[in-house]
């Protein structure tokens, strides 16, 4: 995942903006934040497990969410994408590709500089969006680094087989990836990890990165999982392997 000098520069002005705002944030009740504390919800996505071909995680987190495509570039939601990149060093690697999605950041950029704290973290570790509270002013697509935000610049009509358990969006706000929150809060996994399961590739492990018992969380004592730009500080819940 390659940034430009200019993205960069547009994250420090958002991230110093958001020092400037940072208590507005703090605002947030913990009622509001929901989720369970003590826990830390979490994924380690294996590349070397994920099929360049595969859509399966893409595909469920659509129809989970209510992801809407209009058929235009300039316009498209993506709370997943699948990247494609080519190992260094290694003469004839073919290419290879992994999922990508919002990060839920222990530090998010995207929080601190939300000037009406429309973004915030549950103390599980999630986070979230408010639409209600969103203005739509897109700091936070700027201040992400992992570029994991969409704007939704059009109307969305709510459609027959729309999932209820997910809001239609509002024109005007930013979405992202939630992880699926409202599956976690009944016990469930993320969409687009019970998918990849079906596929058997087992490329997405998703638990509690707080709970030793957990496979996710055996992973990352294998030393074998990293974070993408650690050096960022933002402390992303997902992680990944074969990178």
């Amino acid at each position: 995942m390659d940034f430009d000098r200019r993205d960069f520069l547009k994250i420090g002005t958002a991230v110093t903006a958001g020092a400037a705002i940072g208590p507005v944030a703090s605002a947030m009740t913990q009622d509001e934040k929901g989720g369970s504390s003590g826990k830390r919800w979490g994924m380690v996505i294996d590349a070397d497990k994920c099929s360049a071909d595969c859509t399966a995680c893409v595909d469920a987190c659509r129809t989970e969410n209510n992801v809407p495509l209009f058929d235009d570039p300039k316009l498209d939601i993506h709370w997943i994408r699948k990247i494609a990149f080519r190992p260094k060093g290694i003469e004839g690697a073919t290419e290879r590709t992994f999922p990508a999605m919002c990060f839920h950041c222990e530090n998010p950029p995207c929080a601190h500089v939300c000037p009406v704290a429309a973004t915030f973290v549950r103390p599980d570790g999630i986070v979230q969006v408010d639409k209600h509270r969103c203005i739509g002013c897109r700091y936070c697509i700027i201040a992400c680094p992992y570029k994991a935000r969409s704007f939704v610049s059009k109307h969305v009509e709510p459609k027959e087989g729309d999932n209820p358990d997910v809001p239609v969006r509002t024109h005007g706000v930013v979405e992202k990836c939630t992880l699926c929150a409202h599956r976690i809060d009944q016990g469930k996994q993320p969409a687009c990890v019970e998918a990849c399961q079906k596929k058997a590739t087992g490329a997405m492990v998703f638990g509690d990165l707080n709970n030793p018992d957990t496979d996710a969380s055996a992973l990352l004592r294998s030393g074998k999982a990293r974070q993408l730009r650690a050096d960022l500080g933002c402390e992303p819940g997902v992680y990944y392997m074969g990178l």
